[in-house]
């Protein structure tokens, strides 16, 4: 049996270091150009020399998506960016376009090269060519079950790695690619701008009838026909430890920190469970699932990995994410009984509200005062990113999160 390492998506350098504190093996990261996320917040090389550095210090690797498919006018600006890529060191590059494969071998080739999903990797044979090609890692197409992923295990080197997105947002078209966005709205998912169209709510308007808009189901809501359900593989962690993948992929890079913290330290403890015996694994099971239930997310399902899904992977009435948690901040500093955060959401003083820690403890603590970067007292944080100073009951330490349940 493989070890896999878990890898957990981040938009921003503060989400970066709330990844690794919270349990990552490695992170995947974008930066300012020639990523499939353009509205994340990304990266500038700044950032990503202190975000690698952050997680080379804790012995947590760090990859950079290039996985656009470039058109002419991208090459040379791929070019320049993997030169500078190449000063500041990351672990892999994660690339879907042959051409920009290419100039990475040449330009940094020692930066290993991983293949994104966005390359509709379906086969044994599509490993080996890329392996041929000089690439470490391939990513699989969602569209894959796990027997067909066991069959590529086979197939392929052992030394050739498998990743495999287990957790998060799946596309309704193949592999991510899709042209619905840039038909509808002219911006190309295939470059990064998806406007996720498959989230809106569609109806039938008949030719002869323009203006008379009809529900794709004979109900008085429309239908949201292209919504699939979160994929989530809380329960399954013995089948995927099983079947030979190398990684374990969290989706999200466009997620908050309090989203990033809870899937990432709830597969953490899964994966270590299993490690240390089933029976372990088995016992947690409703901790984890009450974990992951309280993240911002969509129904559930297991994707296509025990076959072809049912519509039941589909969401017909409804486009939006449940909520159980508001993010408020995470603990930059401890001071005097004090703590130090960019206030993300509004809380007051008096409020009960929860520390959660990277070792999957939930404390729950109340606010006794809260005070602005002057130390004048105030009653509440009611302005986003405000830097404050807040006592509460109960030991909080750097890195923890706070958040508030939602009534």
């Amino acid at each position: 049996m493989r070890y896999p390492e878990l890898l957990v998506p981040a938009s921003s350098l503060e989400v970066l270091k709330t990844a690794v504190i919270f349990g990552a093996d490695a992170v995947y990261i974008g930066g300012e150009a020639f990523g499939l996320r353009a509205k994340a917040k990304n990266f500038s090389m700044e950032e990503m020399k202190e975000g690698i550095a952050f997680a080379h210090e804790r012995q947590v690797k760090v990859y950079v998506t290039a996985n656009i498919l470039a058109h002419n006018t991208d090459l040379n600006g791929v070019r320049e960016y993997f030169q500078e890529l190449k000063e500041i060191g990351p672990d892999a590059l994660i690339i879907a376009d042959p051409g920009v494969f290419d100039i990475a071998k040449e330009v940094c080739p020692e930066i290993p090269r991983h293949i994104s999903t966005q390359a509709n990797n379906t086969n044994y044979g599509t490993y080996l060519f890329w392996y041929r090609q000089g690439a470490e890692r391939v990513v699989t197409a969602r569209e894959l079950s796990l027997a067909e992923i066991r069959e590529i295990r086979r197939q392929i080197p052992k030394d050739m790695e498998i990743e495999t997105f287990i957790h998060g947002a799946m596309c309704i078209s193949y592999s991510g690619r899709c042209l619905l966005s840039n038909y509808l709205t002219g911006r190309d998912a295939n470059q990064g701008a998806c406007t996720h169209p498959c989230r809106w709510k569609y109806s039938i308007v008949e030719e002869t009838r323009p203006g008379e808009y009809m529900p794709v189901f004979e109900n008085e809501r429309g239908t949201y026909i292209f919504n699939s359900k979160d994929l989530c593989m809380i329960e399954h962690i013995p089948e995927l430890m099983e079947s030979g993948i190398d990684s374990f992929k969290i989706e999200g890079r466009m997620k908050t920190a309090l989203y990033v913290a809870t899937v990432a330290r709830t597969y953490r403890k899964a994966i270590d469970d299993y490690k240390e015996s089933p029976e372990c694994y088995g016992g947690h099971m409703e901790w984890y699932k009450e974990q992951i239930a309280n993240c911002t997310y969509r129904k559930f399902t297991t994707g296509f990995f025990f076959g072809k899904p049912s519509e039941e992977t589909q969401i017909y009435d409804n486009n939006t994410y449940l909520k159980n948690y508001t993010y408020l901040g995470i603990v930059e500093e401890t001071k005097d009984d004090l703590i130090r955060l960019e206030q993300k959401n509004k809380f007051s003083v008096g409020e009960e509200i929860e520390i959660m820690k990277p070792d999957g403890t939930d404390v729950t603590t109340k606010v006794l005062a809260i005070y602005d970067s002057e130390r004048q007292a105030q009653d509440s944080a009611p302005h986003a990113r405000q830097i404050l100073w807040v006592k509460l009951d109960r030991e909080a330490s750097r890195y923890d999160l706070l958040r508030k349940r939602e009534e």
